[in-house]
């Protein structure tokens, strides 16, 4: 599943580059017995299967740095549609780390018990999925993105998200589209007029759109 999002574009050009090493971690490798078993039913009931945490935090274990001068700056994080809603923000926080562990959740999720072996729960929306896979491929490339060297810092800057703003509307050839103008004022060649147009727009665009993330930082923007 994760080999195609992975064999292109921007990431891909990140892992020719050295800028980040991705692993794939099979959870069956820790399986129990022959049939290497990951899963079993659940106590008390219910339909579907859960992951072993016993399997599960071998894996964790297994697949975490060594050398206690690099455990500061690597993360335990769970894919789970319960965790904390992932932003912007998180992935910053995550593109800085030296290892970050992304354990994906599948069937009806891991024995609660793998609480105690991660740092956190995130989640990628207020909806359910078959499984924690997309959503890892969705911070893997959220995260590095915003790794140094990447991508040109100035694409970071001035995107959606950045100081709780959605992105401005972009615009290009042809000037003119079935009576459609691109603003005049991208044509102006006035750099600093242009940057508070782009401002205003992003800050318009976050008042219709998404209002709520101007709440998050009690914004007083009229």
């Amino acid at each position: 599943m994760f080999k195609g999002p992975f064999d292109e574009s921007i990431i891909k050009r990140a892992i020719d580059k050295n800028l980040v090493e991705i692993e794939f971690v099979d959870i069956r490798k820790f399986g129990i017995g022959k049939h290497k078993i990951v899963d079993d039913t659940p106590y008390g009931g219910g339909v579907g299967m859960v992951m072993k945490v016993d399997v599960v935090e071998q894996a964790i274990s297994e697949t975490r740095n060594k050398r206690q001068e690099t455990r500061n700056k690597e993360k335990v994080v769970l894919l789970d549609p319960r965790g904390k809603k992932f932003t912007q923000e998180k992935a910053r926080e995550f593109s800085k780390l030296d290892h970050l562990i992304l354990v994906c959740g599948h069937y009806e999720g891991i024995d609660e018990r793998i609480m105690s072996f991660i740092d956190e729960a995130i989640s990628i929306g207020d909806f359910v999925l078959t499984g924690g896979e997309i959503p890892a491929m969705a911070v893997t490339d959220a995260v590095t993105r915003l790794i140094p060297s990447v991508l040109k810092k100035e694409a970071t800057i001035l995107e959606s998200f950045t100081e709780n703003l959605l992105e401005q509307p972009q615009y290009t050839k042809p000037e003119i589209y079935k009576d459609k103008r691109v603003p005049k004022i991208l044509l102006s060649g006035h750099h600093e007029k242009i940057l508070e147009w782009k401002k205003e727009e992003a800050l318009n665009y976050t008042k219709k759109i998404r209002p709520d993330l101007l709440k998050r930082t009690g914004s007083s923007r009229t």
